[in-house]
């Protein structure tokens, strides 16, 4: 029988803070990340530009207890060859390492060790911000750092490198559901015996005006701008689209064999995980749901459970009104008439959608569920959608509940669908 693959580390950068036991406080405790943007320097946004709100990493001088602080992670000269997605990447990944207390020393340990991170995007802003020097200053003033520093795969190859994991590489850019799928993939490295450690999840940083333009030309955005904290509104009646977010989400997983032997402490199990693809459009998926539901089955057969066991959803939700319509058929379809009694809620509330890093982050949200026996709540339900009344969204405030299982959602543009099944160990 094989050993189950289990949690040993965690790391978190979110619009809540970095770090995971700040995070998860706040995020029980109803906390919003959400806020209007203030990044773009001097002239900030257009006046008339539609989206101004946003969930951004706030800075040390922002928040002095769980603020993002780029000095900690990487010195002032080598910051200029990165973007900021492998900057969050940098700081989540030794958060998790640490609590993981996985430092390979020797050749075999760290070419037993895969790094698999995931972004939707990668360094957009690095390439909008070269595009502009090339039209007005010209080709000869973009720095040689410009390639490496928007690569997708650069946050993974910047963590390797950091710490010298010499096994499988990998970066999904798999739009939403990457996150999650690199959690996959790094289960399925394990078990195939191409790794016995990975360092798996997402990032991204695209908080950007040609993205928010951009996601705002597919009406997929929310602009209730007058009221940042009260936007992202999945299940709701009145939800208007999602809210554009950026961190990180790691994970170290490993077997609980080898866990055990080095005297690591797991945290949870991942007794499961599906994926499948809806064949059906570039942005929407069927009104049935029924690629997303195939996933979730997937990810339950191969935990071996039945549906009705388990106890908490981590909804992809992201508060658009189509996408939240599609998630909750899948879910009817794989949980039947046990649907009304499995809570389900969305962090995306609390934190916006972080598009490629939301399934690491969330995942994490998912771990804490079943170690913690807490539920996060579901942000700025009030009204909840008259399609989904007789569903039970945990909304406003978290509750206590002792989950055995839980089950994390992630999809993405392109028809791909994700899910994760998270489980408590005997340890937890």
């Amino acid at each position: 029988m094989q050993s189950p693959i289990v949690v040993t580390g965690m790391g978190i950068v979110s619009p809540l803070g970095r770090g995971v036991p700040a995070v998860w406080r706040r995020l029980l405790a109803g906390e919003s990340g959400i806020g209007l943007i203030d990044r773009f320097g001097e002239d900030g946004l257009p006046p008339d530009f539609p989206v101004r709100i946003a969930g951004l990493v706030p800075g040390i001088d922002q928040d002095p207890e769980a603020g993002f602080d780029p000095d900690t992670v990487v010195g002032i000269k080598e910051r200029k060859k990165l973007d900021l997605f492998s900057l969050y990447a940098l700081a989540a990944a030794e958060e998790a390492v640490s609590q993981a207390n996985w430092v390979p020393a020797t050749e075999a340990d760290q070419r037993a060790t895969a790094t698999i991170i995931a972004t939707g995007i990668g360094g957009f802003p690095v390439i909008t911000a070269a595009q502009k020097t090339l039209d007005t200053r010209g080709y000869r003033r973009l720095t040689p750092f410009t390639v490496p520093a928007f690569l997708a795969n650069l946050a993974a190859g910047n963590v390797s490198i950091r710490y010298g994991f010499r096994g499988p590489l990998g970066c999904p850019v798999t739009a939403c559901a990457a996150g999650v799928q690199a959690i996959g993939d790094g289960m399925r490295m394990i078990r195939s015996g191409e790794a016995k450690v990975a360092l798996v999840g997402g990032t991204e940083a695209c908080v950007d005006p040609l993205s928010l333009g951009g996601f705002h030309a597919l009406k997929a955005l929310s602009t209730r701008n007058d009221a940042p904290t009260e936007a992202s509104r999945p299940f709701d009646a009145e939800r208007d689209g999602f809210v554009m977010g950026e961190g990180a989400g790691l994970v170290v997983i490993e077997t609980l064999e080898h866990a055990e032997k080095r005297g690591a402490t797991p945290l949870a199990t991942l007794s499961g995980y599906g994926t499948s693809a809806d064949a059906h459009h570039i942005t929407s998926g069927p009104d049935d749901g029924n690629g997303a539901a195939a996933a979730i089955r997937v990810a339950l057969e191969m935990a071996r459970l039945d549906p009705a066991v388990v106890g908490y959803v981590n909804a992809h939700a992201t508060a658009t009104p189509v996408g939240d319509r599609a998630e909750i058929a899948a879910l009817r379809s794989a949980f039947g008439d046990a649907l009304p009694g499995i809570p389900v809620s969305s962090t995306k509330s609390a934190i916006g959608h972080l598009l490629g890093a939301a399934g690491g982050v969330e995942s994490i949200f998912s771990v804490l569920a079943v170690r913690d026996g807490k539920l996060p709540p579901t942000l700025n339900l009030h009204q909840v959608d008259e399609s989904m009344a007789d569903l039970d969204f945990v909304p406003l405030k978290s509750r206590e509940a002792a989950v055995q299982h839980a089950i994390c959602n992630g999809f993405g543009f392109g028809g791909v669908n994700a899910a994760l099944l998270v489980s408590r160990t005997a340890d937890t």
